[in-house]
């Protein structure tokens, strides 16, 4: 394409985006109803942006494009950096850029994720619960369970994302 300036522009064109298979909330709306709630409850008490860390991680383990995308944008506007979000899936080779408690945090995240041996190692739990008040991490197992939900969801029936916000 020419412009006025003899300037060339050219246009990306991207792949076709897949369609999402259902909108489940209109099909379960109780369900969703529920989900909302429980979410609400589980990150009670937590800080923002560990939360946020936590469903990045999560999301990034699942291949959760929609929960991948929202979160994000949730953790920029909670105010994490983009230094961290992008080292996230690093987080073995990037420790420096989180605390001890976030990376107990992201760390036990894993383990309740991938429960590939059936159990969350002792000394994944002991590390979490050596930063955690026990309501605290009771709040994180939670959260990091609700998040596993929500993907399981979006994944399933291929929530699109970009249609968060």
């Amino acid at each position: 394409m020419t412009t006025s300036d003899d300037t060339t522009t050219t246009t990306t064109e991207y792949a076709p985006e897949q369609p999402a298979r259902m909108r489940w909330a209109q099909h379960a709306p109780e369900v969703y109803k529920a989900m909302v709630r429980l979410d609400t409850a589980a990150k009670q008490g937590l800080d923002p942006k560990l939360v946020e860390l936590v469903r990045l991680r999560t999301s990034q383990i699942n291949h959760c494009a929609f929960c991948l995308d929202m979160h994000t944008k949730d953790a920029l506007a909670a105010g994490e950096s983009v230094q961290r979000i992008v080292q996230l899936p690093a987080w073995e080779e990037s420790r420096h850029f989180y605390t001890e408690k976030e990376l107990a945090a992201i760390e036990l995240t894993e383990a309740v994720t991938v429960l590939t041996d059936g159990f969350v190692p002792d000394e994944v739990y002991e590390r979490a619960a050596k930063h955690f008040e026990e309501a605290e991490l009771a709040q994180l197992i939670a959260t990091i369970t609700v998040i596993n939900a929500w993907n399981r969801f979006g994944v399933t029936t291929r929530a699109v994302p970009g249609d968060f916000g």
